[in-house]
């Protein structure tokens, strides 16, 4: 009970933290938080719509702090979310514009759910396969194949899946036939938010209720210990992150198919690092997240730098979200928050340098 206790006071205290920080970044540009808190609070609170896109932007952070969450289990560290979510991205656009025309629609959208999965599982088998079978640093290897996918999607934007007129760096927008279905009217939220839940159960019973979760957590704690009991660890490794990876792809989907209808360059570019943030943390973070990051928009209307935006609401709840983290990871010794607390402090002091 003690430590439960501990959790949710570390827990309570991070998030006091990042609203204390974010007030103070939105001081330093003459801006009121009270005022920027109270209006966006207001605009969510009172539109159906407005509340619904806390979902729509929670889907796909579910997926990638998954991502982060499964690998950890393992004592692996799987920076490379945002690659494997581009993965999926790409496999679900591309199978949607091909089969789209052919192919019903409850069938076409189980094809590209595979698919995207597929996709992600097949880069993170890679980063668990080097890991098992060269002991490469995955922490490097999984943060470096995100900016290989990355130019592997701009190269495919520009050739094979660029749009028809073949002036921007695109795909053309899917037809409705593969849109996710709509599951609150009035809203833009959609059946990818209820697969996304249903995955984080899903995740959650596998290393909890099975062997195979058994022999991950196993291997966490201990990989030499598990060697000599039966379970080999290299195995381990490449199911964790081809799993992980997996998760990560089916943020693509979600993203593709239920929100932008295309493949745009720079698609998302921040949901890996975002996902990572909360990746400890509870599901309801990830709707605390998604509510956070709607709430940042409405910033624009007193701050017209979109960097600037971002970084000061959001920059202040990714590092409450950071701090749970880290809190959780390092037996919830409070000095181990300072690092997370500093480092948006000196990115936004750089920004206002550089001018």
């Amino acid at each position: 009970m003690r430590s439960k206790s501990n959790v949710l006071l570390y827990n309570i205290t991070a998030v006091v933290i990042g609203l204390v920080i974010s007030g103070l970044l939105l001081l330093f540009m003459k801006v009121n938080p009270l005022d920027v808190c109270g209006q966006a609070l207001g605009k969510i609170i009172t539109d159906q719509y407005n509340l619904g896109e806390i979902l729509v932007k929670a889907t796909p952070l579910i997926f990638t702090s998954l991502a982060f969450a499964f690998t950890y289990n393992a004592n692996l560290f799987n920076i490379g979310a945002q690659g494997q979510f581009a993965m999926g991205a790409i496999i679900a656009v591309a199978l949607s514009l091909g089969l789209q025309d052919s192919l019903p629609t409850w069938l076409l959208l189980l094809l590209v759910l595979l698919g995207s999965f597929a996709g992600g599982a097949a880069v993170g088998g890679l980063i668990g396969g080097a890991k098992a079978k060269f002991h490469a640093n995955e922490f490097l290897v999984s943060m470096m194949s995100t900016y290989v996918i990355t130019n592997f999607m701009d190269y495919l934007l520009r050739t094979s899946l660029q749009e028809t007129k073949a002036e921007y760096m695109q795909t053309d927008a899917i037809s409705s036939s593969a849109y996710l279905p709509n599951i609150i009217p009035g809203t833009r939220v959609h059946l990818g938010f209820l697969i996304a839940v249903a995955a984080a159960v899903a995740a959650w019973i596998l290393l909890n209720k099975t062997q195979l979760g058994f022999q991950i957590r196993a291997v966490g704690k201990n990989a030499d210990a598990s060697r000599l009991g039966g379970i080999s660890s290299g195995k381990i490794y490449v199911i964790s992150f081809m799993i992980a990876g997996g998760l990560a792809g089916m943020a693509g989907l979600t993203e593709i198919n239920g929100v932008q209808h295309m493949l745009l360059r720079d698609f998302n570019a921040s949901i890996g690092s975002y996902g990572i943030g909360i990746a400890i943390a509870a599901v309801v973070l990830f709707l605390w997240q998604g509510g956070i990051y709607l709430g940042a928009s409405y910033l624009t209307e007193f701050i017209s730098d979109p960097f600037m935006t971002e970084l000061s609401i959001v920059g202040g709840f990714l590092i409450a979200a950071s701090g749970i983290s880290i809190l959780k990871i390092k037996d919830f010794k409070t000095m181990n928050l300072l690092p997370s607390l500093l480092v948006p402090v000196i990115f936004f002091l750089g920004k206002s340098l550089i001018g």
